[in-house]
């Protein structure tokens, strides 16, 4: 018989419950079996207890939250089955085991109780022992999963958080490098930040397009713009009297100058070679830093390469190093603007450049010109 009574918490002779007891949700619509399982298990548990469906579910999802719940089957209105298929419906209760307890003694009724994902099966009439050594292993199952879990998720945070620190050392490492090369070229000003800002520019339009969307996703946008700080990284071997020359070089100095593709390239190849492992990041560089300076047409240097041959980040980086040369001062040049580079950017499409990433910069000439005004020299 239902009584419509509120059943609360049960009550416990003696102090308040110690921190560490499991909380036990008892669902029967029956007080004297209320009555009989907290007496059963308030010795060892926090007890709570609800007489209907309804009830039980606003007791598990409430606080304190059941560690285990034992389910009548048979109970008026929602029955113990309805009652389970909600818990695990809710994201905030699916956790929570649940011991059917039931009257039916029936081999079928078990199987089916325990496919609907029910952790035990109790049957009446109720075996003091028998429920204290079920309800004692389901806890215990309970705790060690939630332990795994906790585990995993300090393992998930550990390995995040030692991810951001081997990304953060990376950039590090990859901006000292840039700007070791930045010290010996000083005209340069904010040429790596600029440039970077474009390559991610066009990386970005660029990765759903069919020719680029393969090779974007398997290296990402975000460490081809990393990579992009070392493409200058060989004119730290160019001689002063050629890299600081206040003018323009001569035909031996520009052959010369043109190593520091080559020598940029093989600092990082040496670098890799040092390493334990492949660096996602090394391996971009070396492209970038080794082949920016190739054309479309195969008339670029060191090694002539042409169209497809030329790397996708060197293609990248060629259109961004170039519209910023055009754009910036130099001793032996003044600037022009943004719209004149953009127009002879565009006049080198299918010459110097690939034309598909001198059609991603014109469609995002706004994000240029935006990049080109926040990393402006001064």
């Amino acid at each position: 018989m239902n009584h419509p009574r509120d059943t609360r918490l049960l009550p416990a002779a003696g102090p308040s419950f110690p921190g560490d007891r499991a909380t036990v949700l008892v669902v029967d619509d029956a007080p004297a079996n209320l009555s009989l399982l907290g007496e059963l298990l308030r010795a060892e548990h926090r007890v709570l207890a609800a007489n209907c469906g309804e009830q039980a579910l606003r007791r598990a999802a409430g606080h304190p939250r059941p560690d285990l719940i034992l389910l009548d089957v048979m109970m008026p209105g929602m029955d113990g089955r309805e009652v389970l298929a909600r818990l695990q419906a809710d994201p905030h209760t699916r956790d929570i085991p649940v011991i059917f307890v039931t009257a039916m003694d029936d081999q079928e009724d078990e199987e089916r109780g325990l496919e609907l994902g029910a952790a035990d099966y109790i049957t009446k009439p109720l075996r003091p022992r028998v429920v204290q050594a079920r309800v004692r292993a389901q806890l215990a199952l309970k705790r060690a999963g939630d332990l795994l879990r906790n585990q995993k998720a300090w393992l998930e945070d550990e390995v995040q958080r030692r991810l951001g620190e081997n990304l953060l050392i990376q950039e590090v490492s990859i901006h000292a490098l840039a700007h070791l090369a930045e010290t010996r070229d000083p005209e340069t000003g904010n040429h790596l930040r600029r440039t970077q800002g474009y390559v991610h520019i066009l990386a970005q339009a660029l990765s759903s397009h069919p020719r680029f969307t393969d090779y974007l996703a398997l290296h990402g946008v975000a460490p081809l713009a990393r990579s992009a700080l070392l493409h200058d990284i060989g004119k730290v071997g160019i001689p002063d009297h050629i890299l600081l020359k206040p003018g323009r070089l001569d035909e031996m100095e520009w052959r010369i100058m043109r190593t520091h593709a080559r020598l940029g390239s093989e600092a990082i190849e040496r670098a890799e070679r040092d390493a334990e492992r492949p660096v996602e990041f090394l391996a971009l560089a070396k492209e970038i830093a080794h082949w920016h300076h190739e054309r479309w047409d195969g008339s670029g240097y060191p090694d002539g390469l042409a169209g497809e041959a030329i790397p996708i980040s060197a293609r990248i980086m060629a259109l961004a190093d170039v519209f910023d040369a055009l754009t910036a001062q130099r001793v032996y040049k003044s600037p022009i603007s943004l719209e004149e580079a953009r127009e002879q950017i565009r006049s080198g499409r299918g010459v110097h450049f690939d034309p598909d990433v001198v059609d991603a910069m014109l469609d995002c000439f706004p994000a240029f010109r935006e990049t080109a005004s926040r990393y402006a020299d001064t």
